[in-house]
């Protein structure tokens, strides 16, 4: 398990494969809404199929705003439409999407049993499984469950291992630091791999096997979201603690770059 902390920086990052200058990005400094070019909202409470209890909200600042160059994501404790939590999944779908590239978002995370907060990818063609979304691809680059503060997870989902054939491709870091202080959450994924970095330094590694869309489903456009969920299969195993909200995601900037083809 690596252990990072606030006293650490990023180690000098390795262009080669990349971009020098980023193909997309957001550094906040819009006061109000997120830019409406930039991002979009996947608005509800159907559970997002983990029992969520959260009902994500349509471009609410209460949920989301922009202030002082930095993006929030706020979870709150008040009822709307059946639920009894309110939040915001924020996604580039429809307005960006990339084949291949590196992305970095440096975000400082929400505390408390029962957030459930997460930077993620998503498949905007599902063209091998239309009927279930992650057997198209699904890249965590962050995860954080509240009621385990300080291991952030990186996880890969792909039919393979959806199905409970093989093993999760997964990392563990220690970050003790997770909510006083920001950290950058990188990905890389090129046709041959996909890595994942904390602070510069690579927790994750996963290689295409050349098997077949079941193992690499890597190889169709893909978006980017981040949110906070409430409680859930995985967030809410120890319950949600309602001491602790308003619970927000603050985020500095997000900068995908172009994969060079080789």
């Amino acid at each position: 398990m690596v252990s990072l902390s606030t006293c650490q920086t990023s180690e000098p990052v390795n262009m080669s494969e990349f971009t020098e200058n980023p193909i997309w990005e957001d550094n906040f400094d819009l006061e109000g809404l997120p830019h409406s070019s930039r991002w979009t909202y996947q608005v509800g409470g159907s559970g997002w199929g983990n029992n969520e209890l959260q009902y994500y909200t349509d471009a609410d600042l209460d949920n989301v705003r922009v202030q002082s160059g930095l993006l929030s994501i706020e979870a709150r404790k008040e009822a709307l439409l059946g639920k009894n939590y309110t939040s915001t999944r924020l996604v580039t779908l429809g307005k960006f999407d990339f084949l291949y590239g590196r992305v970095i978002v440096r975000a400082k995370l929400p505390t408390g049993r029962g957030t459930w907060p997460a930077i993620w990818m998503l498949s905007s063609e599902n063209k091998y499984d239309p009927s279930h979304i992650p057997n198209n691809g699904e890249i965590d680059i962050m995860e954080h469950v509240g009621y385990d503060p300080g291991q952030v997870h990186s996880v890969i989902h792909r039919y393979n291992s959806n199905m409970g054939l093989v093993p999760y491709p997964e990392s563990i870091t220690a970050v003790s630091d997770f909510n006083t202080a920001f950290h950058e959450y990188r990905m890389d994924w090129t046709p041959k791999y996909i890595k994942t970095f904390l602070d510069g330094k690579e927790t994750l590694s996963f290689t295409n096997s050349g098997k077949g869309w079941q193992d690499w489903p890597f190889d169709q456009k893909m978006y980017l979201l981040m949110n906070i969920a409430v409680g859930g299969s995985w967030g809410g195993l120890k319950g949600v603690d309602d001491q602790v909200f308003p619970a927000k995601m603050e985020v500095d900037y997000v900068r995908i770059y172009a994969y060079k083809q080789q």
